[in-house]
Parts: C-alpha cells; sequence; structure tokens
C-alpha cells in the first residue's frame, strides 16, 4: 500500500463545511432515472425517490448524491444534444431534493450533474455540492455557477464521452495513473482560474468513465498517488460493470450482473479507502458504513505507527 495517506482537512460547502479524513463519508445514490445502469426506473417517481433518500440517511449515508440523468456507457451527453434536458432533468430531480430536505433539513445533498443550468437551480433549491461527472467540461458554464453559489464540488475525471467508450483505445496499465492524474489537474485548474475555492474541492478519479475493465484495477492500485493534487478523493466503485467482469469466472464465464456485485462493490470500497478516499459514493449504505468503519481503523494504527 501507497505510503501516501489522506489529510484530515475541511471540505468547504455552500453554507456549511464537512470534516474529511478522520472517518470515511458515505454519500447515498438516489438515480431519478429510468435508464441507470444500477436501478434505473425504481425511483423515477418523486415520492419512491424521497423515501429511497430517507432511508438510506437512516441507514446512516453522510451525504445524498441525487442524479436526474444517466451517463451509463452508450448515453448521449452534451449541452446541446443532450439524451435529457435541463428541463426535464429539473422536472425530474428538484421536487426530489425539496422533498428530503423538507423532511430532513439538516441534510446534506449533492446534485450530479454537468448541466450548470441543473446546478443553478438545484443550488437555490438548498443542495450543497454540485458532483460534475465531466469535471467541468461538457458545460462551459458550470464553473462559473459554482463559484458564485460557494458551493462544495466534485470534480470527477471522465475520458471521452459515453457513447464514445465502447470503440476506445485501450491503456497500458502504467499510462492509466498519469492519465487520470492529468485530466484531474486540468479540471483543478479550471476551478480555481473560475474563482472556485480550493478548499471546496474534491476529487473523483472516475472509475468505469472512459476505463475498460483492467484499466479500473490499475487506477485503483496507484490510487493514493491522485493525493499528490491537494486534495481529497472521493470513489464511486459500487455495482460498476468492471466488478461484475472480474466475476465472470465464477459465473460461468459471463459478466456477473448488477445484483450479484454486492460484495465485490464493498471489496473494492475497501481498497479504495485504503489507497486514500476520504469519501466514498454507494447504493447500499448500511454495509458501506460497516465496511469503512474496518478500513479506517486499519488506516487509525497505520497514522499511528
Amino acid at each position: 500500500m501507497s505510503e501516501l495517506r489522506r489529510a484530515i482537512t475541511t471540505w468547504k460547502l455552500r453554507s456549511r463545511s464537512l470534516e474529511l479524513g478522520r472517518r470515511t463519508l458515505v454519500m447515498g445514490v438516489v438515480n431519478i432515472t429510468p435508464d441507470s445502469f444500477s436501478d434505473g426506473g425504481r425511483f423515477l417517481d418523486a415520492d419512491a425517490a424521497i423515501a429511497h433518500g430517507i432511508s438510506l440517511l437512516d441507514e446512516g449515508a453522510d451525504l445524498l448524491d441525487l442524479g436526474a440523468e444517466s451517463t451509463r456507457p452508450g448515453s448521449r451527453v452534451g449541452v446541446d444534444e443532450p439524451g435529457v434536458s435541463a428541463e426535464e432533468e429539473q422536472a425530474r430531480l428538484l421536487p426530489v431534493l425539496r422533498g428530503i430536505l423538507a423532511a430532513r433539513p439538516d441534510a446534506v445533498v449533492s446534485i450530479d450533474t454537468y448541466k450548470a443550468e441543473t446546478a443553478r437551480a438545484g443550488l437555490a433549491a438548498g443542495a450543497e455540492i454540485v458532483n460534475d461527472v465531466s469535471g467541468f467540461l461538457w458545460d462551459p458554464g458550470m464553473a462559473g455557477v459554482c463559484a458564485e453559489a460557494g458551493c462544495g464540488v466534485v470534480l470527477m475525471h471522465t475520458r471521452g464521452r459515453p457513447e464514445e467508450w465502447k470503440e476506445q483505445a485501450q491503456l497500458p496499465p502504467n499510462e492509466v495513473l498519469a492519465t487520470v492524474k492529468a485530466g484531474l489537474e486540468a479540471s483543478l485548474e479550471r476551478a480555481m482560474e473560475a474563482g472556485i475555492a480550493r478548499e471546496a474541492i474534491v476529487l473523483d478519479p472516475g472509475y468505469g468513465f472512459g476505463k475498460q475493465r483492467e484499466e479500473n484495477f490499475a487506477l485503483l492500485a496507484r490510487q493514493a498517488e491522485l493525493l499528490e493534487l491537494g486534495r481529497p478523493l472521493l470513489a464511486g466503485v459500487s455495482r460498476k460493470s468492471f466488478l461484475g467482469h472480474a466475476l465472470a469466472p465464477l459465473h460461468g464465464g459471463t459478466i456477473a450482473p448488477v445484483a450479484a456485485r454486492e460484495t465485490a462493490s464493498l471489496a473494492a470500497l475497501t481498497a479504495a479507502i485504503l489507497h486514500g478516499a476520504s469519501v466514498v459514493r454507494v447504493h447500499r449504505v448500511r454495509e458501506a458504513r460497516e465496511a469503512a468503519a474496518i478500513a479506517d481503523a486499519v488506516l487509525k494504527v497505520q497514522s499511528e505507527g
């Protein structure tokens, strides 16, 4: 394991701050979509999504991440011709955001969007964080919206766009980390040039986003080196397809279905924490809290050694 260790630091959000590094924070996912790879359609209804978000908080989620447009492989994204318009995205998202905050006013909620217009509406409705899977690449107005709001930001590394991923050339294992690090560094620079405070930014390696199968394991093995960029890390490995491919020998040579990836998700989550992640994005919160508690105990002993 790398000698690089996560620091105890403060994540500055829109109206409050969170301590990162002392204990892994668990971000619960609420997909308000008909087509997300893991649970598409289950929470498209606003009442169902609100109830699910509250359930995740009850299970111990430290924060929630609400997304109303799928960025699964093959989906069409962009501001000019998106698969989901900003209007439709907001029609799905805002009632759920408002409903959760009405029931739990102290909840910390992140908006998973790459559209500046949706980010602005979500922040006005009470969101604390914008989680941009494009790292400020797909909408030139996003950085300015986040700077103006003074919100927390998650900048994720994405290699290309979802419709391009299946045709992308595979990266040699020794180039994966360098590619991700350079992309995150560029996103970090864009954010700071726009006036976003460094303390507001968390970086996400973007597992599965333009990374094929083994590339994700090459990234996970060296993830701690991304701490050299000086910001905390968020890891989202839950139910990702690279885990399903790794489990194929246990499923007759075919990719393990999403429902059969829960144990693998916890194993990958634990590895991500031991390699420097301060926040993990998950679908199953209670189990993630338990796995994180064990990883945190290992890190505590390491830090005191």
